[in-house]
């Protein structure tokens, strides 16, 4: 190995910041934070010759908390977008500073005028957000702006300290990462080699050196098990996928119960554990497929999807009550499905949500016995169809995605060309996805989707509007 490997490897910036559009409370304009990351910080960032990650480029198996966390702690440089006050964004500026003396750079949107007096004597760097876009100007006067803020910070040394808790906490030291890594290292070998002592044939020795805490190994073990439900799951195996989550569900709130020290406590779940599982329950199709999803239903229910402003959470809790609808015909369900995907595609131009609440208005208008208002839902479905396409050449052109996750895009946009009546693009689009490396289970569930949606709409709503109507 080369002497001068590791300075060759690239610098990385950490990016803090909402994501997609977003109210600002304080003035009440809606800002697409989407186009700040696009158009400004990320060029601004890879100018600077640093690597650009947002949490959401993130490709990760398990909690999305591990990796944010890695980056505020690893990452060079962390830019932090205040804008639209967002919580996360300032809790994640918080634990930034609270890890590294320097090399965080902050800046909002001028549209906050007071900022919390715990950030005001902080160096906030300011840009004008026009709401659904960003003017020319404005864009390259603040990625010039940002871009030398950056290399400025990567050149100085010494480093100035950037982080209030280390300015007003002299004498403070930040964690020795390389050191951190090393021992969370030999940590979990230890822990391993323990466990396997205290699981011996006899099953009788117990290992006393936790001390009432998480059991050794914990995060090893979680991160093994998560792997294995990563494996059945490509494998359309969900009945172990199932399994095995339901056992990473019991460990964490074990592990939870064990730090309160209240083993009746009821802590709280981890929200991509339930998702995950009731996801799998009901592709599950165990026992019977009726019972998965209404196992699927419950376990939803946790997670409170009646005032849920989580995208993920609607989407799923919409799917099971489409699923019901269609196993049992009960028009309740029909309603609560429409109702989630069109809360969780409004809240956030979701394509997934999208495309889904679309099929449901088709549904509904061709069930209903209104004709005005199956051509609404009819018409509404085509509209929004049309928003769904636009959503997915988005994420296409400006998103790292995951091989899964590019599947989706695609499939949902040829869903979204039968749709709107363009069965040729659609089909172009269809073999595309169709031709990717993933599994078997998620082309299956787009040919069915498309062959459901395409027989149902070849008994148009619009044929009740007679040709001989007036107009105007």
């Amino acid at each position: 190995m080369s002497r001068n490997t590791t300075e060759n490897i690239q610098k990385t910036c950490f990016v803090v910041m909402g994501f997609g559009k977003k109210t600002d409370f304080e003035t009440g304009r809606t800002l697409d934070l989407d186009k700040s990351y696009r158009n400004m910080i990320k060029p601004a960032v890879e100018e600077a010759g640093l690597k650009c990650v947002r949490a959401d480029e993130i490709v990760h198996s398990g909690l999305i908390d591990v990796p944010m966390y890695e980056q505020l702690l690893n990452a060079d440089v962390v830019v932090a977008d205040l804008s639209t006050s967002n919580k996360n964004a300032f809790y994640e500026l918080g634990v930034r500073h609270a890890l590294r003396p320097y090399t965080t750079v902050v800046v909002a949107e001028d549209g906050i005028k007071c900022f919390p007096f715990d950030v005001s004597h902080v160096a906030i760097r300011q840009y004008h957000h026009l709401g659904e876009d960003i003017g020319f100007e404005e864009v390259m006067r603040f990625r010039r702006e940002l871009t030398r803020a950056l290399v400025d910070i990567m050149n100085k040394d010494p480093r100035d300290k950037d982080s209030p808790v280390y300015s007003f906490l002299n004498g403070l030291t930040p964690p020795a990462i390389a050191a951190a890594i090393r021992t969370v290292i030999e940590n979990a070998a230890t822990s391993n080699a323990e466990s396997a002592i205290a699981t011996t044939a006899d099953g009788d020795k117990q290992d006393q050196s936790t001390g009432g805490g998480a059991p050794p190994g914990m995060e090893a073990v979680h991160s093994i098990l998560m792997e294995q439900v990563d494996d059945a799951q490509d494998k359309g195996d969900f009945v172990k996928a199932k399994a095995l989550l339901s056992s990473v569900r019991e460990m964490m709130r074990s592990s939870r119960s064990m730090k309160t020290g209240d083993p009746l406590a009821n802590p709280p779940e981890d929200i991509y554990i339930i998702q995950r599982l009731a996801l799998v329950t009901y592709k599950s199709e165990y026992p019977s497929e009726e019972a998965a999803l209404k196992e699927a239903r419950d376990l939803l229910a946790v997670l409170n999807p009646e005032t849920s402003n989580d995208t993920e959470t609607l989407g799923l809790w919409g799917s099971v009550h489409k699923h019901l609808w269609e196993l049992t015909r009960d028009v309740a369900n029909l309603s609560e499905a429409v109702r989630a995907l069109g809360r969780g595609f409004y809240l956030r131009n979701d394509f997934y949500n999208g495309i889904n609440l679309a099929y449901l208005l088709n549904v509904r208008a061709a069930v209903g016995t209104d004709p005005a208002e199956a051509i609404a839902d009819f018409v509404l479905a085509q509209r929004i169809r049309r928003e769904v396409i636009g959503i997915c050449e988005q994420w296409r052109q400006t998103k790292s995605l995951s091989s899964d996750k590019e599947y989706w895009v695609v499939a949902t946009m040829a869903e979204a060309y039968f749709g709107i009546g363009d069965a040729a693009e659609g089909q172009r689009i269809l073999e595309e996805a169709s031709a990717m490396e993933v599994a078997d289970w998620m082309k299956e569930s787009t040919r069915e989707q498309i062959a459901k949606l395409r027989q149902m709409l070849s008994d148009s709503p619009l044929k009740h509007i007679s040709k001989d109507a007036p107009r105007g």
